[in-house]
């Protein structure tokens, strides 16, 4: 299976995943994928009522986190295409004090179903690597962001140190994959998952892309020794 077929169907590998989802994103994090969420919300827009957009948003856990973080993020939005995601991202949305403000809907990255300018800030939490069209998704997002308005990414990156590159390389490739694919029975996609965190464009050559889409003032923050990378860019 080619990494481009792959990541047209990917929802359908994550709808395969979603029961499991969560809890070995703890497990294979030890947790600090709370920690890398929470990261974002210091980076929001200054403005005092946000309007917020999270892409591949999955079951909701970096919205949460934004809702938690700041009262001035008044309405969010979570897409997907992975309707076995959303289901349980809904389903957690029940216990939010503010499940008012909130709403998820399946729709694509490469096709907003929203009007120009409609959002202050949009969000993307580990999901980029996997989208089959970059460039197109980076144009759309743009589209639907206001003027002064800013996409914050948190995704994976490889550390600059040797010896944190070296470890974390071999985690990738040799504890990642199986540890994944014993939790969730499904050992191909965590494969899929580690090949695409070691592949991607990471750092400045991200920036790069990011600026090549139109945003400016772009600065990546590295996290954890460089294991995420945390990207803004403003339009």
């Amino acid at each position: 299976m080619s990494t481009q077929c792959t990541k047209t169907d990917i929802w359908k590998m994550f709808n395969q995943i979603s029961p499991t989802y969560d809890r070995i994103n703890k497990i294979l994090s030890l947790g600090i994928d709370r920690y890398w969420r929470r990261k974002v919300g210091p980076f929001l827009p200054r403005k005092a009522s946000i309007r917020l957009l999270d892409c591949a948003t999955g079951t909701g856990d970096q919205i949460f986190s934004l809702m938690n973080y700041s009262k001035k993020v008044h309405q969010a939005i979570g897409i997907d295409l992975a309707s076995e995601m959303l289901r349980i991202g809904k389903k957690k949305l029940r216990e939010k004090s503010y499940a008012h403000q909130v709403s998820f809907q399946q729709a694509s990255v490469t096709h907003l179903p929203f009007v120009d300018e409609s959002f202050d800030c949009v969000t993307i939490s580990f999901g980029i690597r996997n989208f089959a069209d970059m460039p197109a998704a980076l144009q759309e997002i743009r589209r639907v962001i206001r003027p002064a308005g800013r996409l914050l990414i948190l995704e994976f990156s490889l550390p600059k140190n040797p010896t944190f590159k070296a470890a974390h390389l071999y985690y990738l490739r040799h504890i990642l994959p199986k540890m994944g694919g014993w939790l969730s029975k499904d050992k191909e996609a965590y494969s899929y998952l580690s090949q695409t965190i070691e592949t991607f464009p990471y750092g400045q050559n991200f920036c790069s892309i990011l600026e090549k889409a139109g945003f400016k003032n772009i600065k990546a923050h590295p996290l954890t020794f460089g294991v995420v990378t945390l990207y803004q860019g403003d339009k």
